[in-house]
Order: C-alpha cells, then structure tokens, then sequence
C-alpha cells in the first residue's frame, strides 16, 4: 500500500501539480513532504502524518520549514 500511495503522489506531481501555481506554504513541500514520511514510517503512520500536513497547509497557518518527525514518540521534557 505504501508503494502505491508514493506512485499516486508521484503521478499527482507530474501530471496535475503543473496546472497550478506554487501554493505550498511549508518546506518540504506537502507532496515531498508525504513521500518521505510513507517511506520512513509506512503506509499508516505516514499517510496519518501526511494528511496532518496537508490540513495546516491553509491561509491560516503561517507555513515555514515543517520536516518529517525523526520519530513518532514526542518527548517529555522534564
């Protein structure tokens, strides 16, 4: 399932991302940003990542450098 997310990702870049202007407020861009998250945790723990991504992705969220977590776990401070 994971291979076929990336290739549906893959294809949207091609072939229907073109058609729009640049949008996207975060570096890595949602669609790399996706790619690597279903590479480095999988199909559901990275496709949960992704969708996360893409909802901020909207006029109200102020964008910026946002990468793909190096774990899942959040730490505690303290």
């Amino acid at each position: 399932m994971k291979h076929l997310a990336v290739f549906l990702i893959k294809i949207y870049r091609m072939l229907i991302s073109p058609l729009f202007p640049p949008s996207c407020r975060f570096h890595p861009t949602c669609s790399e940003y996706s790619i690597e998250a279903l590479n480095k945790f999988g199909f559901f723990a990275g496709g949960w990542l992704s969708v996360k991504r893409i909802v901020k992705c909207n006029p109200f969220h102020e964008g910026g450098y946002d990468p793909v977590p190096d774990s899942l776990l959040k730490e505690k401070n303290g």
